[in-house]
Parts: C-alpha cells; sequence; structure tokens
C-alpha cells in the first residue's frame, strides 16, 4: 500500500477513476528508489537441523561457531535431536541452550539417552540397519517441521561441521539455489561434495574434484552428492521429491521409471544401500533438481567419517589436526563460550618423550610467535620460547666480539654472495641452544623455528619416529623438517619404517638433536669459519656437494637421519604470497676473501627441489586423502544416530 500512496503522490493520479495528470508514471525502479533504505524484506526464515551423537567432544567448539553466524537469529528455528549418547553431548546442549534459546526464532528439542547403541550396534562406530532407519526417519520429520513452520530453507548441519565463516549461512541464502553447500576443508582432500558417482552410487575420484578443491577454480558447481551441510529451499517446488528414505525413493522411481531412466543409469529402480545421503542425492538427480557445491569463500573444516573398527579417540585427535589447520589459515581458533569451556577435553602438555623443546622466534617478530604458541596450545605440547639472535641489531664490532670469522671462498649459491646479517644471526641463535643443552645436559631436544606448519598426527608421528630411532640406531639429528637438495637415494634406516639417511638438505624448520650431536656441532668450532646453519650441517654428516668447504671441517662424523614422510613444511615457499625472510632479507656482510672456489650446491632459493623418499614396497599406509569409496558408512561424515 505504501508503493500505490507513493505513486499516486507523485502523479496525481486518482485512485478510484484511473484519470491521470500530465505527468508519466514513475518506473518501478524509480518507486523502489524512493523507499527509506533502513526498510526492505526481512532475510528468509531458516530451520536448522542439528542431530547429535556422542560429539562431546567438539560441540563445544562447533556450537561457538554456529552461535557466530552472521544472521538474524530471529529469524532462525533450532530443530535438534540427541539420543544414544554414551557421553556429555546432551549435557552440552542444554546447558548451550539455556544460554541462546531466547535469540532464536524457535527451539523444537528432543533429547533422549535411555538407551545408549541401537539394535545390532557392536560399537559405537558401527552402522546397522536400525540407525540408518532411525536417521533416516528424523531427517524427514526435520522437513516435514520445516515445511508446518513455514520455514524459506532448512539447513541441514552435522556436528562435527565448524562454520568458521560467519557470513555463511547469508551468502548461501542469497544464491537462491535449490539445495547448495558450502565446501569444508578437512585432512588431505577430504570435503563435504563428490564430483563423480559410480553406477554403484559410490564415490568416483574426479579431476574436477581437485579444481574446486583446491580453489583452482572458484565458484559455484553442479554436483552429483552434497552432503552434511546441506541447504534445501523449502519453498522450490522440486523439493517435494527429495526423500532421504530409500523406500520413497523407489515408489517415486517406480511412479515415473520410464522418466527417471531417460536420466542415465543411475535412475534406474534404486537398488542402492539404505544410506540417508546416498538416497537423498538420488532423489535430486533422478527428479533434475540440481544439487551445488560453493567455494566462493573458505566457509569451514569438517572431521573425516570413522571406521568402524576406530575409536572415538581418534575423532579427538583429528580434531586436534583441525584446530591446527584453523590457525594456520586463519590464525586462532575461536574461543569457546566460557560456559561450556567445562565441557572441553584438557590433557597436560608434553614434551613428545624429549627432554626439552625450544622454539626459536625474534622479538620483532611477535605475530608469529602467539601463532605458534597458539598451535603448542592446540597441539598440547609444552614449548620454552628462545629469543632469536637479531641480524639486524649485529654490528661488525660485535661480531669481532664474537670472534666470528667467515669461511673463506664462501658464496651464497644461488645469490653469490657473502652472509647476510640475517643468516648470521640465525646460525647463532641455533649455536646458542647448542650451547644451552650442553650446559644443561639435556640429552634430547627438538628445536623449531616459527614458520613451520605441522602435519596431520604430528605428535603420535613425532613419537613413532623417535622411538624407531632409538630402538635400531645411535644418532645425533634427526629432521623433522627440510628441503632436500638433490636427487640422490637415501637409503631406509634398517628396521625402521618412517627414517632415512638425510642426504644434502637444507632448511632447519625442526629437527631432533642429541647431547653428542650437539657436542659435536660445537668442537667443530663453525664461528671461527661461518657460514649459513644449513650448509653446516650437511658438512657436519659428510653429505655437503662443495668438498672445498668441507674440508674446512676435518671431523664430519654427525650421525644425521630424517623422518620419511616429512613432519614439518614451511608455511611460506619464496615467492609465495606473506613470504618474508629474516635471514635473506638482511644487510650483507662483505668478505675481504677474494679467492672464491667454484661451488656445487644447488639453489638455495628453489621452493619447487624438494623431493620425496621412494616409497617402501613393504609399506602399509593407507592414502586418506580423498572420499572413501569401500562401505556405506564412509559416504558421509558420520556424527549423528
Amino acid at each position: 500500500m505504501r508503493i500505490i500512496w507513493i505513486f499516486l503522490l507523485l502523479t496525481g493520479c486518482s485512485l478510484w477513476t484511473g484519470t491521470y495528470g500530465k505527468t508519466p508514471p514513475p518506473s518501478v525502479e524509480r518507486i523502489a528508489h524512493l523507499l527509506p533504505e533502513d526498510l526492505g524484506d526481512l532475510p528468509p526464515k531458516v530451520v536448522i537441523a542439528l542431530l547429535v551423537r556422542n560429539k562431546a567432544h567438539v560441540l563445544p567448539l562447533a556450537l561457538t561457531y554456529l552461535d557466530q553466524l552472521d544472521y538474524p537469529k530471529d529469524r532462525i528455528a533450532l530443530w535438534i535431536r540427541s539420543d544414544h549418547n554414551s557421553d556429555a553431548s546432551v549435557a552440552i546442549l542444554s546447558e548451550w541452550l539455556k544460554h541462546v534459546e531466547p535469540l532464536y526464532h524457535s527451539v523444537d528439542k528432543l533429547f533422549n539417552d535411555t538407551d545408549q547403541r541401537h539394535q545390532d550396534e557392536k560399537s559405537l562406530l558401527d552402522w546397522p540397519q536400525a540407525r540408518f532407519h532411525h536417521l533416516i526417519s528424523l531427517k524427514e520429520q526435520a522437513f516435514v517441521y520445516a515445511q508446518k513452520i513455514w520455514a524459506d530453507y532448512i539447513f541441514y548441519l552435522d556436528a562435527d561441521v565448524l562454520l568458521t565463516e560467519p557470513r555463511t549461512l547469508k551468502h548461501l541464502t542469497d544464491l537462491g539455489l535449490p539445495i547448495v553447500a558450502p565446501m569444508l576443508l578437512s585432512e588431505g582432500l577430504y570435503s563435504n561434495f563428490w564430483c563423480g558417482m559410480t553406477p554403484d552410487y559410490y564415490y568416483l575420484r574426479t579431476d574436477m574434484y581437485r579444481e574446486i578443491y583446491n580453489v583452482q577454480q572458484e565458484g559455484v558447481f553442479q554436483v552429483p552428492m552434497i552432503h552434511s551441510a546441506v541447504l534445501i529451499n523449502a519453498n522450490y517446488n522440486g523439493s517435494s521429491y527429495l526423500t532421504f528414505d530409500r523406500e520413497n525413493l523407489r515408489t517415486q522411481l517406480q511412479n515415473g521409471l520410464e522418466y527417471a531412466a531417460s536420466l542415465g543409469e543411475q535412475c534406474r529402480m534404486y537398488d542402492g544401500p539404505v544410506d540417508d545421503i546416498i538416497v537423498f542425492a538420488i532423489s535430486a538427480n533422478c527428479s533434475k533438481i540440481p544439487l551445488f557445491i560453493t567455494n566462493e569463500v573458505p566457509f569451514g573444516y569438517i572431521l573425516q567419517p570413522l571406521e568402524n573398527t576406530d575409536q572415538l579417540e581418534q575423532d579427538y585427535k583429528q580434531l586436534q589436526n583441525i584446530k591446527t589447520n584453523i590457525i594456520h589459515d586463519l590464525g586462532q581458533v575461536a574461543e569457546v563460550k566460557d560456559y561450556l569451556k567445562p565441557y572441553e577435553r584438557k590433557e597436560e602438555k608434553d614434551k613428545l618423550s624429549l627432554d626439552h623443546i625450544y622454539m626459536i622466534n625474534l622479538e620483532r617478530r611477535p605475530e608469529r610467535r602467539e601463532k605458534m604458541l597458539k598451535l603448542f596450545e592446540a597441539l598440547n605440547l609444552d614449548v620454552e620460547y628462545f629469543p632469536a639472535v637479531d641480524g639486524k641489531r649485529l654490528t661488525p664490532e660485535m661480531i669481532k666480539e664474537l670472534g666470528i670469522k667467515f669461511l673463506p671462498g664462501y658464496e651464497d649459491p644461488y645469490h653469490h654472495r657473502p652472509m647476510t646479517l640475517g643468516e648470521i644471526g640465525c646460525f647463532l641463535s641455533h649455536y646458542h641452544i647448542w650451547q644451552t643443552i650442553v650446559e644443561k645436559q639435556q640429552k634430547e631436544v627438538l628445536i623449531l623455528e616459527d614458520d613451520i606448519r605441522f602435519e596431520p598426527y604430528f605428535k603420535e608421528k613425532a613419537l613413532g619416529v623417535m622411538e624407531q630411532i632409538r630402538k635400531v640406531i645411535d644418532y645425533d639429528l634427526v629432521y623433522f623438517g627440510r628441503k632436500r637438495l638433490k636427487d640422490e637415494v637415501e637409503p631406509w634406516v634398517d628396521n625402521t619404517e618412517n627414517l632415512v639417511h638425510a642426504g644434502y638438505s637444507y632448511w632447519t624448520l625442526g629437527y631432533v638433536i642429541s647431547l653428542k650431536g650437539a657436542e659435536k656441532l660445537l668442537k667443530a668450532k663453525p664461528l671461527e669459519k661461518l657460514l649459513p646453519v644449513d650448509e653446516f650441517l650437511p658438512i657436519m654428516f659428510n653429505r655437503h656437494p662443495n668438498k672445498t668447504w668441507a674440508e674446512a671441517f676435518p671431523e664430519r662424523d654427525l650421525l644425521a637421519f630424517s623422518a620419511a614422510p616429512l613432519l614439518l613444511y614451511p608455511t611460506h615457499y619464496t615467492g609465495d604470497y606473506g613470504y618474508i625472510s629474516d635471514t635473506e632479507d638482511s644487510y650483507v656482510i662483505e668478505s675481504h676473501q677474494t679467492n672464491k672456489s667454484p661451488s656445487a650446491a644447488q639453489l638455495k632459493s628453489d621452493p619447487e627441489r624438494s623431493f620425496l623418499v621412494e616409497p617402501r614396497l613393504d609399506s602399509t599406509n593407507v592414502d586418506l586423502s580423498e572420499q572413501k569409496t569401500t562401505t556405506t558408512a564412509d559416504a558421509k561424515s558420520r556424527d549423528e544416530f
């Protein structure tokens, strides 16, 4: 009515006679422009359907991120079901709702822990038919509820999804699509969508999947399968064909079998498993209702599904990995609401069975230090901050006082220049830790730099590497992170699964050094013939290609090995956005030596010259980097009922 009266006012139109004045009627765009800017359409009404079972370890963080969604809570109705729990899931949900329920439009909840397992359920991660049928029934009920309260959308959300992007719901509803999911990140290449489906309804690996996951292509893509965080437009006419129920799907196909069969082999009479997400995908695909995934925004993260032979402890370790990824990618993990903190799992920090762990960091790089401290907190690592020697503060007088002399003939193999102040500071930082190790008689120490990325399951892998090497061989140094510089064979250490004899390597991202190893490095008196630390170490274990440099250090008997695969990588490579080098981006110390010997060293700044170790023929490692295809339960991230 407001628009009508504005129209009458401007044109002199008579509402009753239909006569007009001399001024032509304004366009719809002009009328809309006259409306107050602070008024407009309300956001769509959304039902969030949350199904929870045995997710106490992830719920506090998942609910914290859910609360941070930048969407009017009075336009959100919560539909929550939780039963068959053997942990504190219901207690956490109840405590959360006690604080947030008044903020939402409405809350429909039903909690029941009378029974902890379904019929024929052998373990908490087993999926008997009874469990599938229960989950399917709940999802069908949720959709009926959304229709009953005239919701515009229903958002099915798994409890192990961390929506780190506050604008997720706003972004998805703005797309106005029938069915869409936000792309979620996990370990390896696992995500909440498929780009291909086999004739028997399981995951099919495609090149397109990698391109979408790695955001080599950015946008909204039609795909055959989405799950775990799915937004459905309840106003779309085709939504009436959607179902999670196998028998409902078969009935629909029976009624339109000729039409469905024309859409492809997968739309024959459904003979696949009783599985909610597979049935849902087929019901959409065989009704010509497109499913979409969007990677336009980094929306969040998802835990991988567990095998029925796994333990819930594995899920906790996954959560640790996801937290480290969030810190690497976003800078920090959201702080859990105070009233939910008592439910978070607490563990004592440890030192990976070592005597000590040091982290080297420049005082003028507090952002790196803070990020590393957050990573150590997420990994429950007990690490001591060791202030680095700042090359920019070194003066010729200080260098002379330290007794530093440069190795005759040394020049950087890439830049063909003498050492920089930053490289001197870096060497001195490691040198001072070696001195501390000897002074305190610390038998095994891990030295970390502040620009590293931890591989998934870092702690477990690090403990495994140390256990292996202690059992089979004497050692002085073990690389956890490095850069191989020669395409040469690095023999496996006998009777180990994850250790090789280290060849010529760069980088000192992270390495374990023994007391005996530190003593050997100090005994070589490297300050009297200084060169960068990542040139010095390969010389000391006699794998440096420049024999002239090596001859300056007669005792080259350091016993050096490397984890394989590596446990640490740099956060940035040379040329990457955000790359900063505190060793190379500093003043050059001019050498007075004029005699330059030829160098056989590889280029120092080439990030591509990291060679992979040859795979062991007896390796039993399993590739978990992409979607699994072996069992029905593998089809999704299982966190509900």
